[in-house]
């Protein structure tokens, strides 16, 4: 699946489980309803296009160089 700003935020989870702590950090309700990803947004007063594009970081950063990883020098 596709994740966008259509997609909603229990999918975005479902689909990519290191998105968590984004919307974590953000105070979005990964419940939301079924409502877009677009929509939480705006409603709570993020650009949404800001947001996703925090999204696609997440999923393209490798788990070792995330934010708050344990050890980034560990081996593969």
């Amino acid at each position: 699946m596709d994740c966008d700003l259509e997609t909603t935020i229990p999918e975005w989870i479902i689909e990519h489980p290191e998105t968590m702590p984004v919307f974590d950090q953000l105070g979005l309700d990964t419940s939301c309803g079924g409502k877009s990803l677009r929509y939480v947004c705006q409603h709570r007063g993020l650009n949404p296009s800001e947001v996703l594009q925090t999204l696609y970081h997440m999923i393209r950063t490798p788990p070792e160089e995330r934010e708050g990883s344990r050890r980034r020098d560990a081996p593969n």
